[in-house]
């Protein structure tokens, strides 16, 4: 798995880390086709909120990119 430099500020600025960030990937709900082609919606939940995870698979390097991760405000569950 590969962290692009936009995902650490989004940690920063959305108060999560790699051991959440695991976590959610770990436990997701689901996931969906992202607008962007080639890229995925990964559904998870922190802190009892839904989040998404948006990742790119690098099918020749074998390995999952997380582009970011955010929260969806005003849902709870």
């Amino acid at each position: 798995m590969e962290f692009t430099p936009h995902l650490f500020k989004r940690m920063e600025d959305r108060g999560f880390n790699e051991v959440d960030l695991r976590t959610m990937l770990e436990q997701a709900r689901g996931y969906r086709p992202d607008i962007v082609k080639g890229r995925w919606v990964i559904e998870a939940r922190h802190n009892r909120h839904p989040w998404e995870i948006i990742v790119e698979p690098e099918r020749d390097e074998r390995v999952l990119v997380v582009i970011t991760a955010y929260p969806i405000w005003g849902i709870t569950t």
